[in-house]
C-alpha cells in the first residue's frame, strides 16, 4: 500500500492526501526516512518542555534540577509506554522482537509512559531535595500540551481510530478499512460491529481537543484556584480519565486484558478518575480545615517557617543572656 492515502470526512466533498512520511534522504550511502508520527511527537514534546521551562521560572525551580527530571523522566517515558504496548501484544511481539525497537510505526501507550515517567521523576526529587507534588503539578499541564498535539501522529498513520458513525466527521481512508479487513475477526470477537467500508470515529481527534481544553482548564486552576501540592495533577487525572474511559470504548485497537473484552486502558482511566476525584475532595476539606501556604519546587515553605523560628527563638536568648549579663555588670 502507498505511503500517502486520501483521507475523507462525511460532510466534505474532498479528500484529503496525508503522508505517514515527512522525509526521505540518504546519508553515506544510507537511506533514512523521518516519519510524522515521530516528528509530531517530539514537537508536542518540545512545546511541553518550554510550558515546563517557563512555569520553572516563575516558581523559581532550579534549571540543573529541571533538567535531571528532564532527562531521566523521558527516557524512562519513552521505555515504559513501549514497554505497556509490548506486554499487552506479546502474542506478536514474542515471535518479532525486533520490531519492538520499531516506535516510528506506532505502539506507544499514554498509561505507560506516564508510569515510567512519574517513577523516574519521583527517584530524582528524592536524591536533589525536590517538592514531587508540585513537580506533578507542573507536568500534568506539560502533558496535557504533549497529549494533544501527539495525537495527530495518529492521524498520519491513520491508527487510534473508532467504531463506525455516521456524524459530519466521520473519517474513512483505504487505510483504514485495511486495518479493519485485517483484524476483523480479532475486532468482531471483543464484541464490535463494523463495516470497513463505512467512516469511523476520528477519535484520535477527541483526545487531541479535549487535551488542549484540559490545558486551558487546568492553567486557569493552576494560576487562580491552586490551594495545595498535587492539586493540578489530580486534577490531570480526573480530566483525562473521564475523556479516556469514554473514547477508549468507540476504539478498534484497545489492548484487551488477556482472556476477556475488558480494555486495559478503559479501567485503568475509570480507576484514575474516581481515586483522583475523592483524593481531591479530601484534601480541599483538609485544606479548608488547616490552610497553610504552597511549598516551591525545590524549597520548603514548611522547612524554611521552622528555620525562621529557630532563629528568632535564638535571637530572643541571646539578647535576654545580653540583658542578663548587662544586669550583672551595672549590678
Amino acid at each position: 500500500m502507498s505511503d500517502t492515502v486520501t483521507v475523507y470526512f462525511s460532510g466534505i466533498d474532498r479528500g484529503f492526501d496525508v503522508s505517514s512520511t515527512l522525509a526521505q534522504f540518504s546519508l553515506f550511502g544510507h537511506e533514512f526516512t523521518i516519519k510524522w508520527y515521530g516528528a509530531i511527537i517530539a514537537f508536542g514534546f518540545l512545546l511541553a518542555v518550554l510550558f515546563g521551562g517557563r512555569m520553572a521560572y516563575k516558581w523559581k525551580m532550579s534549571i540543573d534540577k529541571m533538567l535531571d527530571v528532564l532527562i531521566y523522566s523521558t527516557i524512562a517515558g519513552i521505555l515504559g509506554a513501549r514497554l505497556y504496548y509490548c506486554i499487552f501484544k506479546w502474542d506478536f511481539y514474542k515471535d518479532n522482537p525486533i520490531e519492538i525497537l520499531e516506535i516510528w510505526n506506532g505502539g506507544l501507550a499514554i498509561y505507560g509512559g506516564i508510569i515510567g515517567g512519574i517513577l523516574a521523576a519521583f527517584i530524582v526529587c528524592r536524591v536533589r531535595k525536590m517538592n514531587f507534588f508540585n513537580l506533578l503539578d507542573m507536568a500534568a499541564m506539560s502533558l496535557l500540551i504533549g497529549q494533544g498535539i501527539g495525537r495527530w501522529g495518529n492521524f498520519t498513520n491513520q491508527e487510534a481510530f473508532g467504531t463506525n458513525t455516521d456524524l459530519p466527521w466521520g473519517m474513512w481512508s483505504a487505510k483504514t478499512a485495511a486495518y479493519i479487513n485485517e483484524h476483523y475477526d480479532e475486532i468482531t470477537a471483543n464484541g464490535i460491529d463494523i463495516d470497513p467500508n463505512l467512516p469511523v470515529h476520528p477519535t484520535f481527534l477527541y483526545e487531541s481537543l479535549w487535551c488542549l481544553l484540559g490545558f486551558g482548564v487546568l492553567y486557569l486552576i493552576c494560576r487562580y484556584k491552586r490551594k495545595f501540592s498535587g492539586q493540578i495533577f489530580l486534577c490531570y487525572g480526573v480530566w483525562y480519565g473521564v475523556e479516556r474511559a469514554v473514547i477508549e470504548g468507540l476504539r478498534t485497537d484497545s489492548l484487551y486484558i488477556e482472556g476477556t473484552t475488558l480494555r486495559v486502558s478503559q479501567l485503568l482511566s475509570a480507576a484514575l478518575a474516581i481515586i483522583c476525584l475523592i483524593v481531591l475532595i479530601v484534601l480541599y476539606v483538609k485544606f479548608a480545615k488547616h490552610p497553610k501556604p504552597i511549598d516551591g519546587v525545590d524549597f520548603f515553605l514548611e522547612e524554611e517557617l521552622k528555620k525562621q523560628d529557630k532563629e528568632k527563638k535564638t535571637e530572643k536568648e541571646k539578647d535576654k543572656l545580653n540583658t542578663e549579663r548587662e544586669t550583672d555588670t551595672n549590678g
